[in-house]
Protein backbone atom coordinates (compact mmCIF):
# COMPACT_ATOMS: atom_id res chain seq x y z
CA UNK A 1 0.00 0.00 0.00
CA UNK A 2 1.19 3.55 -0.68
CA UNK A 3 1.66 6.32 2.28
CA UNK A 4 0.27 9.44 2.91
CA UNK A 5 -1.98 9.30 -0.74
CA UNK A 6 -0.45 11.32 -3.38
CA UNK A 7 2.46 13.98 -3.16
CA UNK A 8 2.89 16.61 -6.03
CA UNK A 9 5.87 16.20 -7.98
CA UNK A 10 6.52 18.49 -10.85
CA UNK A 11 7.71 17.26 -14.52
CA UNK A 12 8.95 20.18 -15.60
CA UNK A 13 11.49 20.63 -12.94
CA UNK A 14 12.26 17.14 -11.99
CA UNK A 15 16.26 16.73 -12.35
CA UNK A 16 15.91 12.98 -12.18
CA UNK A 17 13.01 13.23 -15.20
CA UNK A 18 16.64 14.24 -17.63
CA UNK A 19 18.27 10.76 -16.78
CA UNK A 20 14.80 8.69 -17.87
CA UNK A 21 13.16 7.48 -21.29
CA UNK A 22 11.73 10.71 -20.31
CA UNK A 23 14.27 13.07 -20.94
CA UNK A 24 13.46 13.39 -24.93
CA UNK A 25 10.17 14.91 -24.14
CA UNK A 26 9.81 18.41 -25.21
CA UNK A 27 8.02 21.17 -23.28
CA UNK A 28 4.48 20.44 -24.41
CA UNK A 29 5.19 16.79 -23.84
CA UNK A 30 6.50 17.05 -20.49
CA UNK A 31 3.80 19.24 -19.46
CA UNK A 32 0.72 16.44 -21.04
CA UNK A 33 3.11 14.03 -19.12
CA UNK A 34 2.49 15.79 -15.31
CA UNK A 35 -0.90 15.58 -16.38
CA UNK A 36 -1.26 12.03 -16.71
CA UNK A 37 0.72 10.62 -13.75
CA UNK A 38 0.11 10.73 -10.14
CA UNK A 39 2.86 10.14 -6.92
CA UNK A 40 3.17 8.68 -3.83
CA UNK A 41 5.29 7.70 -1.37
CA UNK A 42 6.20 3.82 -0.46
CA UNK A 43 7.50 2.90 2.51
CA UNK A 44 10.35 0.72 3.24
CA UNK A 45 9.41 -3.11 2.66
CA UNK A 46 6.58 -2.09 0.59
CA UNK A 47 4.93 -3.59 -2.53
CA UNK A 48 4.81 -1.13 -5.53
CA UNK A 49 3.83 -3.67 -7.35
CA UNK A 50 3.28 -8.36 -7.05
CA UNK A 51 4.12 -11.01 -9.04
CA UNK A 52 1.20 -12.27 -10.95
CA UNK A 53 -0.47 -8.69 -10.83
CA UNK A 54 -2.01 -7.21 -13.88
CA UNK A 55 -0.48 -4.21 -14.84
CA UNK A 56 -2.39 -0.55 -14.86
CA UNK A 57 0.97 1.71 -15.89
CA UNK A 58 4.38 2.81 -15.99
CA UNK A 59 6.35 2.95 -12.23
CA UNK A 60 9.15 5.60 -12.79
CA UNK A 61 11.25 5.72 -9.31
CA UNK A 62 11.75 9.82 -8.54
CA UNK A 63 13.62 8.56 -5.52
CA UNK A 64 14.76 5.55 -3.65
CA UNK A 65 15.59 2.30 -4.12
CA UNK A 66 14.01 -0.52 -5.24
CA UNK A 67 14.53 -4.67 -5.70
CA UNK A 68 12.92 -6.76 -8.24
CA UNK A 69 12.50 -10.20 -7.29
CA UNK A 70 11.05 -13.84 -7.97
CA UNK A 71 10.10 -16.76 -5.75
CA UNK A 72 11.11 -20.15 -7.06
CA UNK A 73 9.86 -23.38 -6.81
CA UNK A 74 11.31 -24.01 -2.95
CA UNK A 75 9.80 -20.78 -1.74
CA UNK A 76 12.85 -19.14 -1.82
CA UNK A 77 13.49 -15.26 -2.69
CA UNK A 78 15.74 -14.57 -6.05
CA UNK A 79 16.43 -11.05 -6.64
CA UNK A 80 16.54 -10.21 -10.49
CA UNK A 81 17.51 -6.68 -10.56
CA UNK A 82 18.14 -3.73 -8.16
CA UNK A 83 16.64 -0.20 -9.72
CA UNK A 84 17.33 3.17 -8.52
CA UNK A 85 15.89 7.07 -9.30
CA UNK A 86 15.43 7.92 -12.69
CA UNK A 87 14.71 3.85 -13.51
CA UNK A 88 10.97 2.76 -15.44
CA UNK A 89 9.30 -0.59 -13.22
CA UNK A 90 7.07 -3.09 -15.11
CA UNK A 91 7.71 -1.80 -18.57
CA UNK A 92 7.93 -5.11 -19.42
CA UNK A 93 4.44 -6.62 -18.59
CA UNK A 94 2.39 -3.39 -19.87
CA UNK A 95 4.11 -3.29 -23.22
CA UNK A 96 3.40 -6.91 -23.47
CA UNK A 97 -0.02 -6.94 -21.66
CA UNK A 98 1.04 -9.52 -19.77
CA UNK A 99 0.82 -10.14 -15.72
CA UNK A 100 3.83 -9.32 -13.59
CA UNK A 101 6.52 -11.78 -13.57
CA UNK A 102 8.16 -10.64 -10.25
CA UNK A 103 7.77 -8.17 -7.45
CA UNK A 104 9.10 -5.02 -6.86
CA UNK A 105 9.74 -4.17 -2.95
CA UNK A 106 11.65 -0.88 -2.17
CA UNK A 107 14.63 -1.36 0.13
CA UNK A 108 14.13 2.16 1.41
CA UNK A 109 11.25 4.99 1.75
CA UNK A 110 10.93 5.56 -1.77
CA UNK A 111 8.94 8.20 -3.92
CA UNK A 112 7.14 6.68 -7.15
CA UNK A 113 5.23 8.21 -10.12
CA UNK A 114 2.58 6.18 -11.86
CA UNK A 115 1.77 6.85 -15.63
CA UNK A 116 -0.84 5.91 -16.94
CA UNK A 117 -0.97 2.74 -19.17
CA UNK A 118 -3.11 4.88 -22.08
CA UNK A 119 -0.80 7.75 -21.90
CA UNK A 120 2.10 5.82 -22.20
CA UNK A 121 1.04 3.89 -25.17
CA UNK A 122 0.08 7.13 -26.93
CA UNK A 123 3.25 9.07 -25.96
CA UNK A 124 5.24 6.15 -27.67
CA UNK A 125 3.37 5.77 -30.63
CA UNK A 126 3.33 9.56 -31.25
CA UNK A 127 6.77 9.85 -30.51
CA UNK A 128 9.91 7.61 -31.76
CA UNK A 129 12.63 9.47 -29.92
CA UNK A 130 10.80 8.16 -26.85
CA UNK A 131 9.79 4.46 -28.08
CA UNK A 132 13.90 4.75 -29.01
CA UNK A 133 14.31 5.52 -25.22
CA UNK A 134 12.29 2.95 -23.87
CA UNK A 135 14.28 0.00 -26.48
CA UNK A 136 17.23 1.19 -25.45
CA UNK A 137 16.54 0.75 -21.53
CA UNK A 138 15.23 -2.36 -22.47
CA UNK A 139 18.26 -3.72 -24.09
CA UNK A 140 20.55 -2.49 -20.75
CA UNK A 141 18.26 -4.29 -18.75
CA UNK A 142 18.31 -7.23 -20.86
CA UNK A 143 22.31 -7.15 -20.96
CA UNK A 144 22.34 -6.77 -17.07
CA UNK A 145 19.97 -9.89 -17.01
CA UNK A 146 22.41 -12.06 -19.30
CA UNK A 147 25.49 -10.93 -17.42
CA UNK A 148 24.06 -11.93 -14.14
CA UNK A 149 22.29 -15.36 -15.81
CA UNK A 150 26.28 -15.99 -17.03
CA UNK A 151 27.51 -15.45 -13.65
CA UNK A 152 25.22 -17.49 -11.46
CA UNK A 153 25.72 -20.59 -13.92
CA UNK A 154 29.67 -19.66 -14.80
CA UNK A 155 31.43 -18.52 -11.91
CA UNK A 156 32.02 -20.09 -8.01
CA UNK A 157 30.31 -18.25 -5.41
CA UNK A 158 33.22 -16.30 -4.56
CA UNK A 159 33.41 -15.09 -7.99
CA UNK A 160 29.78 -13.82 -7.88
CA UNK A 161 30.27 -12.02 -4.42
CA UNK A 162 32.93 -10.07 -5.64
CA UNK A 163 30.78 -9.18 -9.09
CA UNK A 164 27.31 -8.79 -6.87
CA UNK A 165 29.59 -6.08 -4.67
CA UNK A 166 31.28 -4.03 -7.94
CA UNK A 167 27.59 -4.19 -9.54
CA UNK A 168 26.25 -2.53 -6.10
CA UNK A 169 29.07 0.47 -6.29
CA UNK A 170 28.25 0.47 -10.13
CA UNK A 171 24.42 0.85 -9.60
CA UNK A 172 24.28 2.98 -6.55
CA UNK A 173 27.84 4.66 -6.42
CA UNK A 174 29.63 5.54 -3.06
CA UNK A 175 28.77 7.34 -0.10
CA UNK A 176 30.63 10.77 0.25
CA UNK A 177 33.98 8.87 2.34
CA UNK A 178 34.18 7.44 -1.47
CA UNK A 179 34.42 3.85 -0.13
CA UNK A 180 30.98 2.92 1.44
CA UNK A 181 28.40 1.36 -0.99
CA UNK A 182 25.23 3.83 -1.05
CA UNK A 183 23.02 1.45 -0.14
CA UNK A 184 22.29 -0.97 2.70
CA UNK A 185 20.94 -5.06 2.15
CA UNK A 186 20.72 -7.44 4.55
CA UNK A 187 22.94 -10.55 4.37
CA UNK A 188 19.77 -12.63 3.27
CA UNK A 189 18.71 -10.04 0.39
CA UNK A 190 22.48 -10.03 -0.73
CA UNK A 191 22.68 -13.84 -0.66
CA UNK A 192 19.59 -13.74 -2.62
CA UNK A 193 20.84 -11.68 -5.64
CA UNK A 194 24.02 -13.85 -5.58
CA UNK A 195 22.41 -16.78 -5.68
CA UNK A 196 24.04 -18.89 -2.15
CA UNK A 197 22.63 -19.13 1.08
CA UNK A 198 23.05 -16.61 3.62
CA UNK A 199 25.02 -18.76 5.42
CA UNK A 200 27.56 -18.86 2.85
CA UNK A 201 26.80 -15.23 2.18
CA UNK A 202 27.54 -14.25 6.01
CA UNK A 203 31.18 -16.60 5.66
CA UNK A 204 32.12 -15.12 2.72
CA UNK A 205 31.62 -11.12 3.37
CA UNK A 206 33.68 -11.93 6.63
CA UNK A 207 36.72 -13.70 4.39
CA UNK A 208 36.92 -10.47 2.08
CA UNK A 209 36.93 -8.25 5.35
CA UNK A 210 39.61 -10.43 6.88
CA UNK A 211 41.47 -10.54 3.15
CA UNK A 212 41.47 -6.09 3.03
CA UNK A 213 39.07 -6.02 0.20
CA UNK A 214 36.30 -4.64 2.41
CA UNK A 215 34.94 -3.15 5.65
CA UNK A 216 31.91 -4.34 7.09
CA UNK A 217 29.90 -1.82 9.69
CA UNK A 218 26.57 -3.56 10.41
CA UNK A 219 24.52 -3.85 6.95
CA UNK A 220 26.77 -0.70 5.12
CA UNK A 221 29.73 -2.21 3.31
CA UNK A 222 32.98 -0.01 2.40
CA UNK A 223 35.19 -1.52 -0.39
CA UNK A 224 38.93 -0.74 0.40
CA UNK A 225 40.67 -2.40 -2.36
CA UNK A 226 39.36 -1.80 -5.17
CA UNK A 227 41.44 -3.83 -7.53
CA UNK A 228 41.66 -6.54 -5.83
CA UNK A 229 37.65 -7.05 -5.73
CA UNK A 230 37.69 -6.46 -9.70
CA UNK A 231 40.80 -9.77 -9.93
CA UNK A 232 38.55 -11.91 -7.15
CA UNK A 233 35.26 -11.05 -9.30
CA UNK A 234 37.32 -12.50 -12.56
CA UNK A 235 35.95 -9.77 -14.64
CA UNK A 236 38.41 -6.69 -16.58
CA UNK A 237 38.04 -3.43 -14.92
Amino acid sequence: MKNNGPIETGCMHCNVRLNSVFNVLDEDQVKDLCIHKSCAVYKKGQYVFTENGLPAGLFCINSGKIKLTTTGYDGKEQILRLVKSGDIVGYRALLSNERYHCSAVTLEDASICIIDKKYFFDAIESSPKLMFEVVKKMSQDLKVAEDHIVSLSQKNVRERMAEALLFLKATYGFEEDNQTINVSLSREEIADYVGTSTESCIRLLSEFNNDKLISLKGKKISIVNLQKLIQTANIED
